[in-house]
């Protein structure tokens, strides 16, 4: 429980962070596709801190392999998901964009598990 919940607080943390850079400084600097690539990592970035958050309740609810591998999908997601997404919006460079749908399908193994948990929760 204490790793998911550290790494959602800190995920949490740099997805505030992240945000408030791509709002204030890069408004003047990226084209709009690029900003509007970097506000959507943060804004998935946020929505999966949140995320692991619930991964870190699930996880005193009992062991479970599922909550701990929908936290790693979760944890990837973001790097490769929201990560490559930052990169384009910081540098322009299109070279980590093939790492983006690998990102949103970690995301969709998370929630898988976390769907696959929920059926062994008893009535």
């Amino acid at each position: 429980m204490k790793l998911w919940l550290t790494l959602g607080a800190l995920s949490g943390f740099l997805a505030v962070a992240f945000g408030a850079f791509g709002a204030h400084a890069l408004a003047n600097r990226a084209t709009p596709e690029e900003l509007n690539a970097f506000e959507i990592g943060a804004r998935y970035h946020m929505y999966h801190a949140l995320a692991l958050i619930a991964v870190a309740w699930l996880a005193t609810q009992g062991e479970s392999a599922l909550v701990n591998m929908a936290g790693w999908a979760f944890m990837a997601g973001i790097v490769l998901f929201a990560g490559s997404l930052y990169v384009l919006g910081i540098t322009g460079s299109r070279a980590l964009v093939l790492a983006t749908p690998f990102g949103g399908v970690a995301f969709l193994i998370g929630w898988a598990c976390l769907i696959a948990r929920a059926f062994k929760i008893p009535a």
